[in-house]
């Protein structure tokens, strides 16, 4: 059984191995694998949608503890979603409602349950983390879940025309899953900001420093640069706006 890890914690803090060690505590047995730390702190709606593009990548059975929380503490509540044949446990914000939208088969519950240590500000670490190496060692106690028809919090699931997610490199990934719904992909623009950009398959068919877009290994529209940051070059964060043209 693997434990993906999909949070906003980052790398270099002291957070992701607190809740390390709750799951070596809870899941023993269970391999841990680092999917990101880095999803876009605080921006929800990117986090969600990136969260629903890699789930897939990652061996059905698996559990993911997702968190991208800025509510952490007040109202919202905490769900687990089995979402075509992998299980999700995370904040009830709208971080996991485009990966159910999007699924075929799948199931919500409620996590009524708290620990009498229960941080205001950690619930990654005193929520979540039991949760999901509970049902990674399937060892889930009674009475931890209530049924529940769905999310409370749905954002959109369409395809959006943003950055999600900008790499170490300056390749800025968008939430665009396919290209144009006309006409070939080779002919398409993409307009961000000012630019218009063409289409090229790898980097190498572009020279050193041109930037276009492409379709990444996610399947995912991106904005990338040959040798260069993209996202320097054009000023990119999460959030920038693009659009097809022309």
């Amino acid at each position: 059984m693997a434990i993906v890890l999909f949070t906003d914690f980052g790398a270099q803090d002291l957070y992701v191995g607190q809740v390390k060690a709750v799951l070596a505590a809870r899941a023993p047995r269970a391999r841990v694998i680092d999917a990101l730390h880095q999803a876009p702190a605080f921006d929800v709606e990117a986090a969600a949608q990136l969260l629903a593009a890699l789930a897939g990548r990652y061996p059905r059975g698996s559990v993911f503890l997702a968190v991208v929380d800025p509510g952490v503490g007040g109202a919202r509540d905490a769900i687990v979603v089995r979402a075509d044949g992998r299980t999700f446990v995370g904040p009830d914000n709208g971080l996991l409602s485009v990966l159910w939208a999007r699924a075929r088969r799948r199931s919500c519950r409620r996590i009524v349950w708290r620990p009498a240590g229960l941080s205001a500000s950690f619930h990654g670490r005193d929520l979540f983390a039991p949760v999901a190496g509970a049902l990674a060692a399937r060892r889930l106690p009674y009475g931890w879940t209530a049924a529940s028809r769905r999310p409370r919090v749905l954002l959109p699931a369409a395809d959006r025309a943003a950055i999600i997610y900008v790499d170490h490199y300056g390749n800025a990934m968008t939430g665009l899953r396919r290209a144009p719904p006309r006409g070939p992909a080779t002919a398409a623009r993409l307009r961000v900001g000012a630019r218009r950009l063409a289409f090229a398959r790898v980097f190498e068919a572009v020279p050193r420093g041109a930037v276009f877009w492409t379709v990444n290994s996610l399947g995912l529209v991106e904005v990338a640069a040959n040798r260069a940051s993209a996202a320097r070059r054009l000023g990119l964060r999460v959030g920038t706006r693009v659009a097809w043209v022309g």
